[in-house]
């Protein structure tokens, strides 16, 4: 599903915009341009407790990758690990998929296009799924998450799951996986029940 935003919430340095995925957020940080370049603040943490995001972020990540990489679809079992992701340098169709129990969209996807020239910023909540597709010749993702990195917890689904039926924007041919995510299961045959349960304070 390409993305439907609603009205934006403003908020000072960054505009906070909903997506049709309870939870999850898009932020437009204010960009400051001048003949130099420009200023940008990625990161606020008192900005973001004032729209629900208040988990405390322990691990930066930072991954390159060339045209037609996708990587994903990652998530963590148990308690899970909410992601604040933007693209750096390049250009990605960063993906979202719903895992969290009970959620009214269960199963469904949500596409964004995160760039060095958009600026926006995707959070995700513990529970969601995420991977992206690198459209430009290059692309450095960023991104923080909630817990550290622990193999033992993460899991992925398959990147082309007909069930969840993402529409990727290249074709077949030009993608680029990783063989972990081609061993990836399907949604439907995750052998391990998910922990991460959605509330109605998602919303």
């Amino acid at each position: 599903m390409v993305a439907r935003l609603l009205p934006p919430l403003l908020s000072g340095s960054v505009e906070i915009k909903p997506t049709s995925l309870p939870g999850v957020l898009l932020l437009h940080p204010r960009v400051f341009p001048d003949d130099r370049g420009f200023f940008c603040e990625t990161f606020r943490a008192e900005v973001l407790s004032e729209h629900g995001i208040s988990e405390q972020f322990v691990q930066d990540n930072h991954s390159r990758s060339t045209r037609g990489v996708v990587r994903g679809l990652h998530f963590a079992i148990g308690a899970g690990s909410s992601k604040l992701v933007r693209c750096g340098r390049g250009e990605i169709w960063d993906v979202a998929v719903d895992l969290r129990l009970g959620s009214p969209t269960y199963g469904r996807w949500e596409g964004f296009e995160l760039s060095d020239e958009n600026m926006q910023i995707l959070y995700l909540p513990a529970g969601i799924a995420h991977g992206f597709c690198v459209i430009s010749d290059v692309a450095d993702v960023i991104y923080k998450q909630s817990a550290y990195y622990d193999p033992a917890v993460e899991r992925g689904i398959a990147w082309n799951d007909p069930e969840v039926g993402i529409e990727w924007p290249l074709s077949v041919d030009e993608i680029s996986v990783s063989e972990r995510d081609l061993e990836a299961p399907l949604l439907s045959e995750l052998s391990e029940p998910l922990q991460v349960k959605f509330a109605d304070d998602d919303a």
